[in-house]
């Protein structure tokens, strides 16, 4: 026959395990709540948050992008498609910006290859679509993103320039 361990039994007598698991519920019941409520409360992002993507402007309102493609040569995703033209003064512009939302991976590859900050993945995380044609972004909808974004994006990349 077996042993009797007689302090198990008294444990399951006495609810020690109920009483443990009780005062654990207690302990965290008049702790402050850290749910937020979502629509109308929004936690802090970093100031290194890939959201949607945007084209930025200059100051005077040119477009940033110089046509370079290193962000379309450096999508492991094949998301970016660009198109340029010499404009009259020599300089390269973009004529087509596209970028494919169904297939990026928000990876940040984009913004580190540009030379000179033209495509940004900035702080929007709420651009749910209805239908999938709506995640194909072209060159004016990412320069609207750009202006409508612009101060923080440009707060963002300010704080984060130590660390580049």
């Amino acid at each position: 026959m077996s042993q009797i361990d007689y302090s198990r039994a008294a444990g399951y007598f006495l609810l020690t395990d109920y009483l443990k698991g009780f005062m654990l519920g207690m302990r965290y019941f008049f702790k402050p709540k850290v749910t937020l409520n979502y629509p109308h409360e929004k936690g802090p992002l970093s100031p290194r948050f890939r959201g949607e993507h945007a084209l930025r402007r200059y100051p005077n309102g040119e477009e940033r992008c110089i046509a370079c493609k290193l962000c379309e040569a450096i999508c492991p995703a094949q998301a970016i498609t660009i198109d340029a033209e010499p404009r009259e003064d020599g300089s390269r512009r973009t004529t087509r910006y596209d970028i494919d939302m169904t297939k990026c991976i928000y990876c940040g590859f984009c913004q580190e290859a540009c030379p000179v900050d033209a495509i940004v993945e900035g702080p929007n995380f709420e651009f749910s679509t209805e239908t999938r044609e709506e995640l194909y972004y072209d060159k004016a909808k990412l320069l609207e993103n750009g202006e409508r974004w612009e101060a923080e994006i440009a707060r963002n990349l300010e704080m984060d320039a130590p660390y580049r």
